[in-house]
């Protein structure tokens, strides 16, 4: 269990448990860093913890060791639903794992964010990269609904927006289970108003979230995830689209009813 007294020594500790084939250096065959892994959880922790005093539910239906796929909803102009996500494999399971996403390709072009988002594990959205990882039992965390969800207004925080089916073809070629889950909160901790994509085109980002104070710098909320039970489908994914449109579907329904769960949870109401 995390103690906020001793951060350090449970940060570097945890890395250490971490189940990858790190070298004598401390990196492992992709580049990620156990240097920069404990330096980034340091951080991440603090926010975990203490900023967004995230509480999580059903972290037990993520596989202890093998492949599985982490598969939710985007909300709050910044992508704050990724980082605890992956603060809450790291620091709720024990053995602790490193959640893997895949960052938009615009992380590429910012100074310094390309760097630290490949050492500690985040590599761009190719295909490649998620069946390698994948066929290596890694733990990948995806969000179909993509820039698209991140771009949603408060008024629409708890809604989905259309979901891609890459990753349910990847699912069934790759014979992956996939643990939904419904991320709370991220839409209040940045309570965008309107997204600006004219300054987006300017700082090489696809939008900037506008909020009622202006700057799209995260409120001190509570932050949740839920975890549903892992689901298997069956297939090559080489299916018509008719089948792998109806296998999201159900994803995408799972996930509607995690977050439905956490808003009645919110409201005091029973779940």
């Amino acid at each position: 269990m995390y103690h906020a007294g001793s951060l350090d020594d449970t940060i570097a500790t945890r890395v250490e448990q971490l189940e990858l084939p790190f070298n004598e250096y401390g990196i492992d065959p992709y580049g990620i860093s156990k240097t920069h892994l404990r330096y980034a959880f340091e951080a991440l922790a603090f926010f975990y913890r203490h900023y967004f005093s995230v509480e999580c539910h059903g972290i037990g239906n993520i596989p202890p060791r093998g492949r599985a796929m982490l598969i939710g909803n985007h909300s709050g102009g910044v992508a704050i639903d990724g980082a605890m996500v992956i603060g809450s494999a790291f620091l709720e399971m024990n053995p602790p794992r490193l959640a893997q996403g895949m960052v938009e390709k615009f992380i590429n072009k910012i100074p310094f964010a390309s760097l630290w988002s490949n050492k500690t594990g985040q590599f761009t959205g190719l295909p490649e990269h998620a069946i390698r990882l994948i066929e290596e039992d890694r733990l990948w965390m995806v969000f179909p609904e993509g820039a698209r969800g991140t771009a949603k207004l408060w008024k629409d925080r708890y809604s989905l927006v259309d979901y891609g089916s890459g990753f349910m073809r990847l699912a069934l070629k790759t014979h992956t289970p996939i643990v939904p889950f419904g991320f709370l909160g991220g839409g209040d901790a940045v309570p965008t108003v309107m997204n600006s994509y004219a300054l987006g085109r300017l700082l090489g980002v696809p939008y900037v979230p506008i909020t009622p104070y202006g700057l799209a710098l995260p409120l001190p909320v509570k932050l949740e995830v839920y975890y549903g039970a892992p689901l298997v489908f069956q297939g090559t994914g080489s299916e018509e689209d008719e089948v792998i449109f109806g296998y999201v579907d159900q994803v995408k329904r799972e996930v509607a009813s995690l977050i439905d769960r956490g808003r009645r949870a919110r409201r005091g109401e029973p779940t």
